[in-house]
C-alpha cells in the first residue's frame, strides 16, 4: 500500500501548521497503521479534528499524534484534512493519501485436459453446472450474440439463442458476461445499457434490466448472495440478484495502481477470478477489499499460430464446484482447457 502525501500549505515557515508524517511518497501496506504527526505553529490549541474523504476519525485537545488504521480507510486515493482550532479560529492542512495492497503471490499453469471450442465464439461469459458449459458471445469479427449450452467433452453447441437487431440509438447488441441464478440466466450486453433475463432450461427471454452508475457490460458472476458486474473500469459493482440494482462498488488495486480492464468473471471459495483484457493472465480479487491477492500467468497457454493480436483476447473461466475444476478459453480459440494452478 502506498501513501502518497501532497502539501497544500503553501510556503514552509516555522509557523505553518503542517502534515509532518507520513512522508511524501512513502509506500505503506494496506493494514499498517500510521502515525499521523503534524507540525504546529505553538502549543495553545482549542482542538484539531482529523479527517479521511470528508469523515471524522479522530478529534483530540492536544499535540499528540494520530494512528491511522489503512484497513478501515481501504484502498485507493484519500483526502486527508485536519483542522485546528485555536483562539476562535481554523486553521486547516490537507494531504492526498494512496494506499496500495501488498504484491500479490504469483502462479502459473499445467494444463490437466484440452477440449474442443467452437471457433465461432467470441467467448464473453463462462460457467459450468451440471456437467454442462454456459457461454455467452459476443458480435466481434461479424459474429453473432448468443447464448450457449455446450458439451464440456465435445464442444459441441446442444442448445443456442441468438440475439440480433439494435437498440434505440441503432447501436448492435452485443453480448457480454453471464452468470447462473438458481433457474434464471443473466446475460450482459456491451454499451446497449441493457441486461437479459433467460429462463435457464428453454432460454426463452423472461426481462431485462437497466445500468445505472456502470454504464457498459463487461464481466458477471455471482456469489450466492449478490451479482458482482464489471464495467471494463477497476471497480467490481455489486447488484442486487432480485431487483438487479446497484448497491455499491469497490475499486479494484494491485501493489502499482488500480487495475482496470476487468473483463470476465467467476466466483470461487470467496474470491473472484478475472480476466484483464488484452493480457493472458487471471487476477485474483478479494471482493472485501478490491485488493489483488494473486495474479495467474497464461502466457503460453494458447499457442495457435493463428491466434490474431487483437479480437482474440484469453477471455472465460469456468469452475466446477463439485469436481474442483478449472476451465479457460478464449474468444473464438479453438481449445478449452482445464488446468491446474500451481503457486511459484
Amino acid at each position: 500500500m502506498a501513501v502518497v502525501i501532497v502539501f497544500m500549505t503553501g510556503c514552509k515557515s516555522q509557523k505553518k501548521f503542517e502534515f509532518l508524517s507520513p512522508k511524501s511518497g512513502e509506500t505503506i501496506i494496506l493494514g499498517q497503521k500510521v502515525a499521523v504527526r503534524m507540525h504546529f505553529p505553538d502549543s495553545t490549541l482549542d482542538s484539531v479534528v482529523y479527517s479521511v474523504d470528508g469523515q471524522v476519525i479522530e478529534r483530540k485537545q492536544d499535540t499528540t499524534q494520530v494512528l491511522l488504521d489503512t484497513e478501515s480507510i481501504g484502498l485507493g486515493a484519500r483526502n486527508l484534512v485536519a483542522k485546528l482550532y485555536r483562539e476562535g479560529k481554523e486553521d486547516v492542512a490537507f494531504s492526498n493519501v494512496t494506499i496500495l495492497p501488498e504484491s500479490p503471490r504469483q502462479y502459473t499453469f499445467e494444463v490437466v485436459n484440452e477440449y474442443s471450442h467452437d471457433t465461432t465464439a467470441f467467448t464473453q461469459g463462462l460457467e459450468f453446472e451440471n456437467g454442462f458449459l454456459y457461454e455467452s458471445t459476443g458480435a466481434g469479427n461479424d459474429l453473432i450474440t448468443s447464448l450457449r449450452k455446450v458439451e464440456l467433452t465435445t464442444g459441441k453447441v446442444i442448445q443456442k439463442k441468438e440475439i440480433t437487431g439494435t437498440d434505440a440509438s441503432g447501436e448492435p447488441y452485443f453480448g457480454e458476461g453471464m452468470t447462473i441464478v438458481g433457474d434464471k440466466i443473466l446475460m450482459l450486453t456491451w454499451r446497449n445499457k441493457l441486461g437479459y433475463v433467460f429462463n435457464k432450461d428453454t432460454f426463452e427471454q423472461i426481462g431485462t434490466f437497466s445500468y445505472q452508475q456502470s454504464t457498459q457490460g463487461w464481466g458477471l458472476c455471482y456469489d450466492g448472495k449478490k451479482l458482482i458486474k464489471t464495467d471494463s473500469s477497476n471497480k467490481l459493482y455489486f447488484l442486487d440478484p432480485n431487483t438487479y440494482q446497484e448497491m455499491g462498488f469497490i475499486p479494484v488495486y494491485d501493489h502499482n495502481g488500480a487495475v482496470d480492464y476487468i473483463n470476465e468473471l467467476e466466483y470461487i471459495d470467496g474470491k473472484v477470478y478475472a480476466n484483464i483484457y488484452g493480457k493472458d493472465i487471471v487476477v485474483i480479487i478479494n471482493p472485501e477489499t478490491g485488493a489483488v491477492e494473486g495474479q495467474i500467468n497464461f502466457v503460453g497457454l494458447y499457442k495457435n499460430a493463428k491466434r490474431g493480436a487483437v479480437d482474440e483476447e484469453m477471455n472465460g473461466i469456468a469452475y466446477d464446484e463439485i469436481g474442483k475444476r478449472l476451465f479457460v478459453t478464449g474468444k473464438q480459440w479453438d481449445k478449452l482447457y482445464e488446468v491446474k494452478i500451481i503457486e511459484r
